[in-house]
């Protein structure tokens, strides 16, 4: 007897000195093929290598120390069937643990780096690696469950029934779930875009997609919050995907400059189709437009190469200027609000007072 237990002893030592030996050796090998996959060109190395380093030496951690407890005597023993148990799920969490930090490198590898033909952007990337990750997490605990003896079949009948009770008691979640889906199904915007809404005081650059909510930084830096289910229900103007930018104003000159605006609107309109910052591809108008009450109107359109909204002021100052130096080339002047009262003669005043009150003034 004391020789199967000195026996068991020494094996149980055996076992635990191969275990830490082994993470150790997988520690310095993981490491190495780190450096390895650093230097490749390929992303998906890094990404596998990275995945799995620490689930393989958790797991052969794990089941180093299961196996060191399992009594060498007896192998049927109840508490061998309990390590065997612990070991399946130990495979199950592992794996689980594995594909959970694949998807989550996958995702970042996705948004950071240009892969050509794959090249995703952060909000599709983040949908499709959350629904990865809950599957993968649904199906371990389904797994789980059966290896505990439960029926999976019973229970996603009763999962089934009472999602119609969940369903009503969170009808404002689930919109907003769905919500969230028609955003990454329908993309009318992502991670980094600037949107605004005409129908309510939304504007700023949108942060994150989550599945509840839209987080929106807005131009004075407050984090704004807005459920999914908003977006199904307003317009939503994406200026980040404006292809340019429009130049539309109105500019006045007197009415003594008459003659001279016919030639004004001829150089303006040349001076736009020169300018390298206007689109040529696109509608330029130049035109007198309207009598105002104190000038004579007319009007510029046109549109920018640029959509940035820093640049595209600077080219709209540009302009404005060059009008205003084509105005001032052909002596005429900018018009600005007057009026003019017109008096055909001035009243004759022959009343008694009046002739008292003007000869006291010359005496």
């Amino acid at each position: 007897m004391e020789a199967i237990s000195s026996n068991w002893m020494l094996q149980t030592f055996l076992i635990t000195l191969l275990t830490f030996c082994t993470v150790f050796i997988s520690r310095h090998l993981f490491k190495k093929i780190t450096e390895h996959a650093k230097q490749s060109v390929n992303l998906w190395d890094d990404v596998f290598v990275h995945a799995l380093s620490k689930p393989v030496n958790m797991a052969i951690l794990f089941y180093g120390v299961t196996l060191a407890t399992v009594p060498y005597p007896d192998r049927s023993s109840d508490f061998v069937l309990f390590i065997n148990t612990i070991q399946d799920f130990g495979l199950i969490l592992f794996l689980s643990w594995f594909l959970v930090r694949g998807i989550n490198g996958a995702e970042q590898a996705l948004k950071s780096k240009d892969l050509g033909r794959t090249k995703m952007d952060e909000t599709t990337a983040s949908a499709i690696s959350k629904l990865l990750r809950i599957s993968v997490i649904v199906s371990a605990g389904l797994i789980i469950l059966q290896l505990l003896g439960y029926s999976v079949s019973g229970i996603l009948a009763f999962g089934g029934i009472g999602g119609i009770a969940v369903g009503f008691a969170a009808k404002d979640l689930l919109s907003n779930f769905f919500g969230g889906m028609m955003i990454y199904l329908d993309r009318p915007f992502q991670v980094g875009d600037w949107i605004r809404s005409p129908d309510k005081e939304i504007e700023g650059v949108v942060e994150n997609v989550g599945w509840r909510l839209t987080r929106i930084r807005t131009f004075d830096k407050r984090p704004l919050y807005i459920p999914n289910a908003v977006f199904t229900q307003i317009s939503v103007e994406n200026p980040s995907r404006m292809t340019n930018r429009r130049i539309y104003e109105t500019l006045g000159v007197r009415y003594e400059d008459a003659n001279k605006l016919p030639a004004i609107i001829k150089d303006v309109r040349s001076m736009l189709e020169q300018h390298p910052e206007i689109d040529q591809n696109l509608v330029i108008i130049v035109n007198f437009n309207k009598f105002a009450a104190s000038s004579l109107d007319f009007f510029v359109y046109t549109l920018t190469k640029t959509t940035d909204w820093v640049k595209f002021h600077e080219v709209k100052q540009d302009v404005l200027f060059k009008v205003l130096e084509i105005i001032d080339n052909h002596k005429a002047e900018v018009a600005f609000p007057t009026s003019t009262l017109h008096v055909d003669s001035l009243p004759q005043f022959s009343s008694p007072e009046f002739t008292l009150l003007k000869e006291e003034s010359s005496s």
